[in-house]
């Protein structure tokens, strides 16, 4: 089967998976919704224990030196850092993403630094300068997807074993290092499914590995 044929793959799935969404503030109810039309259930994740209920993590956007703060009050950091080197996929959107990054530029602000890349903050302009655009991402199939963009980052850097997904004139905004992906757009704000059903399919490898041990 090719990596494009998400959906096939998923309608082959036999096991139900619960899929944590950091709901500290930003658009998390946006990410739940998604994952519910993907057919699974969205868990908020809040409390250190509520992540090692879940099969995936989906930290969305917001305003990533507020998650800094609120997951360091709330002993997140070492509970997800955790269950990231164990293989449990993470999915950072926007804020998301530099908060799993391991370098910002200009900032020394609390991050989880579960993926080798550097970001840039507000790399595209403040939220008046949001915009959309068609990308290619050969992982999802042909079709390009729609990236909406919102003082959205840029991966400037990646580490050894980062692979590249996508690009918009010519920088970098969705990569991949084993079971954690950073995406600079909000593709929970389009209603295409594909980069969430994308995610899911590393959830759905890591709970039948779980269930197998």
């Amino acid at each position: 089967m090719v990596e494009g044929d998400i959906l096939g793959k998923l309608a082959q799935q036999e096991i139900a998976l619960r899929i944590g969404v950091l709901a500290l503030q930003g658009d998390f109810r946006e990410h739940m919704n998604m994952v519910e039309r993907c057919g699974h259930e969205p868990i908020k994740v809040r409390l250190p224990e509520e992540v090692e209920l879940i099969d995936g993590l989906i930290i969305p956007g917001g305003e990533s030196t507020t998650f800094g703060i609120i997951m360091e009050r709330y002993n997140l950091i070492a509970p997800i850092r955790k269950a990231a080197s164990s293989g449990m996929p993470v999915f950072g959107t926007c804020a998301g993403a530099i908060v799993i990054a391991k370098e910002i530029e200009g900032s020394n602000q609390q991050r989880l630094s579960i993926m080798d890349i550097s970001v840039r903050r507000n790399a595209f302009g403040r939220q008046v300068n949001s915009f959309e655009a068609d990308i290619e991402i050969k992982q999802l199939g042909e079709l390009p997807f729609r990236a909406v963009f919102i003082r959205a980052p840029i991966i400037t850097k990646v580490g050894e074993g980062v692979e590249v997904l996508a690009t918009f004139e010519g920088k970098i905004v969705l990569a991949k290092q084993g079971n954690i992906i950073a995406c600079a757009f909000h593709p929970e704000l389009t209603n295409d499914l594909r980069l969430h059903q994308y995610f899911i399919s590393l959830c759905e490898t890591y709970a039948k590995g779980r269930m197998n041990k």
